[in-house]
């Protein structure tokens, strides 16, 4: 079988030895992109050449030696591409790999909302492909407190993921920095892109604990009141006992 870039050299025996080379033998574009891949050999008189695709071709350019052809709109995230020499009556190949990705343009997470004793997290993920290889985890301090992956994502266009998760509030959760971490992984590449770290503060509510918060104030207010006037009561009547 042909290895990527090149075939093996012909086995003893053969009468025509020759090597069949394709480049790139690796290529990784944003999805829609148009390639170039060149085919070569080192037959002198080739009795023809092919090249295997599931791809939609474009211009064929060619000369001595070489052919050169156009593959269009790439949209599949992997895509193997064979090109066929044959020589003297024996055909051999080369193969490359096309991969279409793009990282996000932008992962941002948005202030924690604090709704009674919860959080609530909201990550956003933009102009992301493929959004099947994606996971999405959100982490506090060196922790990861909530990850997913997108695989059962099918679609061949790029898109915009946003992750909510909703976790208990705790005390040693205030000022720990929030981060949100995008990883593509496309069959060893590894594409990593992260947000700007958000702290945990009591300050982000919503107005629901707004109500709440402002409520305990006025009540705890409204005690320390109380608890006044019953001491200059009692001020008040030891001073005219004495």
């Amino acid at each position: 079988a042909p290895g990527p870039g090149g075939s093996s050299p012909a086995p003893s025996g053969t009468s025509a030895p020759f090597w069949v080379r394709i480049s790139p033998a690796f290529v990784a574009v944003p999805p829609g992109s148009s390639v170039w891949l060149n085919c070569s050999s080192s037959c002198p008189l080739p009795d023809g050449s092919s090249l295997r695709t599931g791809l939609r071709r474009g211009q064929t350019l060619g000369g001595p030696g070489w052919v050169s052809y156009q593959l269009l709109d790439v949209r599949a995230w992997s895509s193997d591409v064979l090109c066929l020499v044959t020589c003297a009556g024996e055909t051999r190949g080369a193969t490359a790999r096309i991969n279409a990705y793009k990282e996000p343009r932008s992962v941002i997470l948005e202030p924690p909302v604090l709704v009674g004793s919860e959080y609530t997290l909201r990550c956003h993920v933009t102009h992301v492909f493929p959004v099947g290889f994606l996971v999405v985890t959100l982490r506090r301090g060196g922790q990861v407190i909530y990850s997913e992956s997108l695989e059962r994502y099918k679609g061949l266009d790029l898109a915009n993921v946003t992750l909510t998760h909703a976790f208990r509030a705790r005390p040693h959760d205030l000022w720990q920095p929030v981060t949100c971490h995008a990883r593509l992984d496309l069959d060893g590449l590894v594409v990593r892109s992260s947000s700007a770290p958000i702290t945990l503060t009591v300050l982000a509510l919503s107005p629901a604990s707004k109500a709440v918060a402002s409520t305990s104030i006025a009540a705890l207010v409204g005690i320390f009141l109380v608890m006044g006037v019953a001491y200059l009561r009692k001020s008040l009547a030891m001073q005219s006992r004495s």
